[in-house]
């Protein structure tokens, strides 16, 4: 009986493997245990041996050539054998049709019994894609209880995506039925979420039509329609200050980070949102009680903030002690090693740093700033230069797609901002039609909007280039990944006052060295070079971008 040898799988990361040399030849006698070829994999050369024993009858990847993992690499069995149907593959569509009918006729009453009607006025509420790049979210709290009266509007629960933390409103009215997802669990996209419908419908029956296939819809017939109505009128829950029946403080992510900074006692502040939720404004206008001791009320409140987020603490250790704790990675975080890993070892990087000359902009700076209600800041300076040097050179501003190269007209700057669980990244759409006070304040905006967790993925989309300043924590210079699919990122560190020479002199200077990270396979040496040449022209003499 013929065996088939596929190319076997000898590293975990091993994708194909290249025929070293044939130690065995067609016609040899091939005992168990004897090495039949020598494997170079993407880490080593390797002898592989033969798990069977007969006459080598067929060779499917010749010394010095390359094949997939599982592809056809011998055929081993009794000498004289005919193995022309197993080198075609022609064995294998009888035995495939065989299997497939056997499976039918085994699967086919199974699937009649679980069709599943779904029931009327249901409907499955699934995990939603709240980002370009979700795969997965986590719910961080839910506002909505079993029971609960959801009208459409309402928001149903805040989840954690890999970019922020969001709130999800619902798009249906009736009551919450089911959850299908606790707080702190984590759910693929379009896995069950929640059920809404009416009040005493059975939620098994729906899970099994939704496990069928059977779609629910939010469209409802009239009486469902008027019967909904007719629930609404119903007095809402009883709530006791601003938390819920298990103890709870409900409040929005936003209001959390207020308070935490604020050291308020979330505990202290009567809500205003809906189901006495604490919303921004209740965080702002609290004033605390004059008999309200400080010391107990910020001990009381820092789990508040933070009961979805691990806070750093410093135990206590004896000394001479090892201590190591573990915290659960969220969503942000994952994302962020999943991607830049992807593109530190799929892009091929390499780096071109130059040192500009900031006098000129340190003045022009000055000079700006003293127009009222303006205000300009050396990224706002970068992130100008840097459009108008991507429309100078085009190739900087593209994605590589495999098999082409897309250039993009339209310039799209992301500029990196740190936020606690990680690095967000918000985009100045079109920032080459910018002026230079439009950039700061498009820039304040978003950062604001990203560090109280307020941004949309729709702001955070769509960049062809990136920015990451650190020049603010008193870098030199340092290098980044770049931000997939861009082709490069910049690197900006602080400026730095040193001697340098002018006219043939050493003088006192200011300067400033920035770093282009590209992808070699759609930005070659030279075009970086070049491109940091234009942006040192525009940065050096600031009143070029103000033509």
């Amino acid at each position: 009986m013929a065996e088939i040898i596929n190319m076997p799988r000898l590293s975990d990361t091993m994708e194909e493997g290249v025929v070293a040399s044939w130690l065995k030849q067609v016609g040899d006698k091939v005992e168990e245990g004897d090495i039949l070829a020598e494997i170079e994999t993407d880490k080593a050369t390797m002898e592989f041996e033969s798990f069977h024993e007969g006459t080598l009858l067929y060779i499917g990847v010749q010394e010095g050539e390359t094949a997939p993992v599982d592809s056809l690499l011998a055929i081993i069995g009794d000498a004289g054998e005919n193995v022309d149907a197993l080198v075609k593959g022609g064995a294998a569509p009888q035995k495939q049709i065989e299997a497939k009918e056997e499976v039918k006729q085994i699967e086919a009453p199974k699937a009649s019994l679980e069709k599943v009607e779904m029931p009327a006025g249901a409907i499955v509420v699934t995990m939603p894609r709240l980002s370009d790049t979700m795969e997965e979210g986590t719910v961080a709290s839910w506002l909505k209880q079993v029971g609960d009266n959801v009208e459409e509007g309402d928001i149903l629960a805040e989840i954690e995506t890999d970019k922020a933390t969001m709130e999800f409103e619902s798009f249906n009215e009736g009551t919450l039925l089911y959850i299908g997802v606790r707080e702190g669990e984590t759910a693929p996209v379009d896995s069950v979420l929640a059920i809404i419908g009416k009040e005493g419908t059975d939620v098994d029956t729906v899970l099994k039509a939704a496990a069928s296939g059977e779609s629910s819809t939010n469209e409802s017939t009239p009486e469902a329609g008027k019967e909904t109505v007719e629930a609404k009128t119903e007095a809402p829950k009883a709530v006791s200050g601003n938390a819920s029946s298990n103890g709870r403080i409900i409040a929005s992510p936003l209001a959390k980070k207020i308070a935490a900074d604020k050291g308020i006692d979330l505990s202290q502040v009567q809500g205003t949102g809906d189901h006495g939720r604490i919303i921004k404004r209740d965080v702002e206008n609290f004033t605390p009680a004059a008999t309200a001791a400080p010391a107990p009320a910020v001990k009381t409140s820092s789990p508040a903030p933070a009961a979805k987020e691990p806070v750093a603490v410093t135990p206590f250790v004896p000394a001479g002690e090892e201590s190591s704790e573990e915290v659960k990675n969220s969503q942000m975080r994952k994302t962020i090693a999943r991607r830049l890993g992807e593109s530190k070892f799929s892009a091929p990087h390499y780096y071109l740093t130059v040192e500009l000359d900031m006098d000129n902009a340190i003045a022009s700076r000055k000079t700006i700033n003293t127009i009222p209600d303006i205000k300009v800041s050396f990224n706002d300076m970068i992130v100008k230069a840097c459009a108008m040097a991507l429309r100078k050179h085009p190739q900087v501003n593209t994605t590589w797609n495999d098999t082409t190269t897309e250039y993009h007209k339209h310039i799209h700057v992301g500029v990196a901002v740190a936020v606690d669980e990680g690095l967000l990244v918000p985009v100045l759409k079109f920032a080459d039609q910018m002026s230079l006070t439009t950039i700061g304040g498009k820039v304040r905006e978003l950062a604001g909007k990203a560090r109280n967790k307020k941004i949309s993925p729709a702001e955070m989309e769509g960049s062809t280039f990136t920015i990451s300043n650190l020049g603010m924590f008193g870098i030199l210079e340092f290098t980044s990944i770049i931000n997939q699919p861009n082709s490069a990122i910049l690197s900006v560190g602080t400026i730095v006052q040193k001697p340098v020479v002018k006219n043939g002199e050493i003088v006192v200077g200011n300067t400033m060295k920035v770093t282009l990270a590209c992808d070699h396979r759609t930005v070659d040496g030279a075009t970086g070079a070049q491109f940091l040449q234009t942006l040192k022209q525009y940065v050096e003499n600031p009143v070029t971008m103000l033509a």
